[in-house]
C-alpha cells in the first residue's frame, strides 16, 4: 500500500478496508492456513505531525491446522487489532518494518499480527486430553477403560534372585 498516495497532512488520518492473501503460518512447527485465505482488513492511518504515520491493523479470521496435542483438525478464531508507529528519526522504537519508503506491507504485517494474536498453544477443544504416549491412541475418543499396564521397571529384576531359605 502506498502511503503517499493518501496525501495526508499532519493530524489527518484516512481508514482503508482492503482483501489481503495471507500465506500459510508455521507455528510449533506444524502449518496453519488462515480461512478465508484472503483476509479482509480494516487499516487505519494517521500523519504524525512532522514526518510518519501512525498505525492499525485490525481483522478476523479462524486458523485451521492440527491440534498441538492429538494432531486432529482444529480451528480457532483469531481476531486482531495491531498497532504501529513509523517515525523517521526516531530510533528503533518508533520504526516499523513493515514501513520503507512510505509503502506498507499489509499482508507481512497482517500475517506477523495472527501469529502474536496465538495462544501458546492450538487445540481442537480446551480440554484435549492428547495421544496416549503408549498406543498412541486418541484418548479424546478412548473411553475411561484404556489404560496399560506399567512396564516393569528393570532396576528391581535383581530383587528377584534374593533367596530367604
Amino acid at each position: 500500500m502506498d502511503l503517499a498516495v493518501l496525501r495526508l497532512r499532519p493530524g489527518e488520518g484516512r481508514r482503508i478496508e482492503l482483501d489481503v492473501d495471507v500465506d500459510d503460518v508455521d507455528f510449533g512447527g506444524q502449518s496453519y492456513a488462515l480461512d478465508p485465505r484472503a483476509v479482509h482488513v480494516i487499516v487505519d492511518v494517521s500523519r504524525m505531525s512532522g514526518e510518519g504515520y501512525a498505525l492499525r491493523l485490525r481483522t478476523r479470521a479462524t486458523l485451521r491446522g492440527p491440534c498441538m496435542r492429538c494432531l486432529d483438525d482444529a480451528s480457532l478464531p483469531v481476531e486482531v487489532d495491531a498497532r504501529e508507529v513509523d517515525q523517521p528519526g526516531g530510533g528503533e522504537e518508533l520504526s516499523s518494518p513493515y514501513v520503507e519508503a512510505d509503502q506498507l506491507d499489509v499482508a507481512a504485517w497482517t500475517r506477523d499480527a495472527f501469529l502474536l494474536a496465538l495462544p501458546q498453544q492450538v487445540l481442537c477443544q480446551a480440554d484435549c486430553a492428547g495421544l496416549c504416549a503408549v498406543c498412541g491412541e486418541n484418548l479424546n475418543m478412548a473411553g475411561p477403560e484404556h489404560h496399560h499396564e506399567a512396564p516393569r521397571d528393570p532396576r528391581w529384576d535383581k530383587l528377584s534372585e534374593l533367596r530367604f531359605d
